[in-house]
């Protein structure tokens, strides 16, 4: 769990790098409406919650480095039993204080005539605009608001600045709590994985395995990521694939990408294995060279490496692999050229990861690669997809592979915090006996 130590120096280094007299507004997410009166399950803004760890919606954080009365103020909304009856507790203004470490609170009602004060003489405004529309609207009319007190003497924010790059790079680095919740989030998708591994069978149908994963989840008070591509057969070539409702055939693999959300970080895992649990020979080879080019890309993790360089080592391995087989050599073709791999393998080997699955941070710098660094963390996930027509030995046809750790930058190289989870062709076949 994150401390509101944690959260305190996050805010109190995010305002050193916007300087004084500047201004950071971050709202809360809004509930959604899933159809007639019934709401999708509340699922808090990632930077929302990256900077105060505040659950509730109708919420707004602000920062202003350098206010005598307080640098860090939450808009929420205040105490009602009468909805709290229906609802559950609500945090309230005295405890958003005491329990969030705020240095001051307003009722949420109040927040269109006490923040465009709070707002005057502030030389630069830092927000994210462009999410939500109808907070965009208000953040425009605060502004407006300020600007209409000019010949008073109002001073209104001079510039707008996105409060993205700042914040963004920010959680690009992860601290030893945030490793610990992705640890853990992990080792909760792990065990999902390895009860879909043994629960799996000719007959049994994807939805069924999709069950087995939620399961184990739930039970650790996780909820999933994203939503779960279990595909089997064919349906491991379609790469979001999430209809999930086939039945899994006696001699085909499937595969299975699902990650679990602990403690607002996510894990993000995906494991290939056969339906019987056997593979075919057809399957081993194709499986073996993935897997190579995993070892080798998990490898290439090191601090002082570009970004690029897990997918540059997948590619040479994938790229031999694939001619070694046929695939991408043969009787009526031609010898490829470098980009003959792409056909079967049309992915990024990576992604940031963190409290969102596809996490935030600039890829490149300058028009170049980021270098790798301490406290980075990363998908590291080559596959190897070949459609059921696709003009190669008719062993390889329909053939869908993925693996996919999550590894976080050390000073020691590569952390694979999925290590737990079966991945050899031995230890899958062994789980599943």
């Amino acid at each position: 769990m994150i401390n509101q130590k944690e959260f305190a120096r996050r805010r109190r280094q995010l305002m050193r790098t916007v300087g004084e007299g500047a201004m950071v507004v971050v709202p809360a997410a809004p509930v959604r409406q899933r159809n007639s009166d019934v709401e999708y399950p509340y699922r808090q803004s990632s930077d929302f919650h990256y900077l105060c760890g505040f659950p509730e919606p109708d919420a707004v954080l602000v920062l202003i480095p350098g206010r005598a009365q307080g640098e860090s103020v939450l808009f929420c909304r205040e105490k009602d039993p009468e909805r709290e009856t229906w609802d559950g507790p609500m945090v309230g203004l005295e405890d958003a204080c005491s329990e969030f470490g705020m240095d001051d609170s307003f009722p949420y009602s109040d927040i269109d005539d006490i923040l465009p004060n709070l707002m005057e003489g502030r030389e630069r405004l830092y927000y994210s605009l462009g999410r939500e529309k109808d907070f965009d609207q208000r953040v425009l009319e605060w502004v407006a608001k300020v600007r209409q007190q000019v010949g008073k003497g109002a001073r209104p924010p001079e510039e707008f600045v996105s409060l993205d790059h700042h914040l963004h790079d920010m959680r690009l680095y992860k601290s030893r709590s945030e490793i610990a919740s992705m640890s853990r989030s992990a080792k909760i998708a792990g065990e999902g994985h390895l009860r879909a591994m043994r629960a799996c069978r000719p007959g049994v149908t994807e939805y069924e395995l999709t069950a087995e994963l939620l399961f184990s989840f739930h039970r650790h008070q996780a909820q999933p990521s994203y939503q779960p591509i279990v595909g089997g057969g064919a349906n491991a070539c379609v790469l979001h694939y999430i209809r999930n409702s086939e039945p899994l055939n006696d001699g085909d693999l499937v595969l299975i990408d699902a990650g679990a959300e602990y403690d607002h970080y996510a894990s993000d895992i995906t494991r290939t294995f056969p339906v019987n649990g056997r593979f075919t020979t057809a399957q081993r080879d194709i499986y073996q060279v993935v897997l190579e080019a995993q070892e080798a890309a998990i490898a290439a993790v090191q601090p002082g490496n570009s970004c690029q360089a897990p997918h540059d080592a997948a590619v040479k391995v994938i790229r031999k692999g694939l001619a070694a087989l046929g695939i991408t050599t043969g009787r009526g073709r031609k010898k490829p050229e470098g980009e003959a791999y792409r056909k079967y393998f049309m992915h990024k080997t990576s992604h940031w990861l963190g409290m969102d699955v596809h996490d935030v941070g600039d890829y490149q710098i300058d028009g170049h690669p980021r270098e790798l660094e301490v406290g980075m963390a990363l998908t590291v996930e080559p596959g190897v997809y070949i459609q059921p027509d696709a003009r190669v030995p008719k062993a390889f046809r329909g053939i869908g592979i993925r693996i996919e750790d999550d590894v976080v930058v050390t000073r020691n190289g590569p952390r694979v915090l999925s290590s737990g989870v079966a991945k050899t062709v031995d230890e899958i076949e062994s789980v599943m006996a």
